[in-house]
């Protein structure tokens, strides 16, 4: 992998007077690190933002200051942008001893083709995203690569315990930790609602209803029913 490097120089502009810096094409910047004073630095932006984009927080830099005869061995620690996220403002460099190790988040990267995703219905169901591994600053990589090629069938998952890295990597995580998985999606059959107010058809009106049929009235004994025509008979 190619190595990077950036040059930057000593920083006099400080506080808010940095913004002057960044309209002429320049990015204020810190150098911290073990047993090392913090050094107020400055970057050409158009340098910086290439080298940022290559090296994200894991991958080591080499920092040129301008005075000083031995480059340094830097991580980015911390980049700080605008609201949009497009304008650098501030960026920090850790450096780092090349011969103490040092304990560091990297960010897992999935590479292949599950075939077991050709069924329909499925989806990666993703676990862990970063693994915190410890190592000297020359072995750390830039990203771990899973391979999911191996998922073959549905509920197949790749583990922490799955991962190879060099062995000279301590990894600082639960082996049975998901990384991978590949699951089903549930679908819920949508139920046939029948309006309340139906009526089924055949059923008979309970009584009392409207539209139900009255019962005819009952004749008295010896005689016929009365009409509801008949007038009443004057006594």
């Amino acid at each position: 992998m190619q190595e990077l490097k950036l040059k930057a120089n000593k920083r006099e502009v400080l506080g808010k007077k940095n913004r002057f810096l960044r309209r002429q094409g320049i990015t204020p910047a810190h150098l911290f690190g073990h047993n090392l004073e913090s050094v107020s630095l400055q970057c050409d932006t158009v340098e910086l933002r290439k080298v940022v984009a290559q090296a994200g927080e894991t991958r080591l830099i080499d920092l040129s200051v301008k005075g000083v005869k031995e480059p340094k061995k830097v991580f980015l620690r911390e980049i700080q942008r605008d609201a949009l996220g497009k304008i650098l403002l501030h960026v920090d460099f850790y450096q780092v001893s090349m011969t103490e190790k040092m304990t560091m988040d990297v960010p897992i990267v999935l590479v292949g083709e599950a075939l077991a995703m050709k069924g329909k219905g499925r989806l990666l169901s993703r676990g862990i995203t970063e693994l915190s591994i410890e190592c000297l600053p020359a072995k750390v990589p830039p990203q771990i690569e899973v391979d999911i090629s191996r998922l073959t069938d549905l509920d197949q998952a790749i583990f922490v315990k799955d991962i190879i890295l060099d062995p000279e990597i301590t990894v600082h995580a639960d082996p049975e930790q998901l990384v991978v998985k590949v699951i089903e999606i549930a679908v819920v059959a949508e139920e046939e609602v029948v309006p309340a107010a139906a009526a089924v058809e055949g059923e008979a009106a309970p009584e009392g209803e409207e539209g139900a049929e009255k019962p005819a009235a009952e004749a008295p004994a010896g005689g016929k029913a009365p009409s509801a025509r008949t007038p009443p008979a004057k006594e």
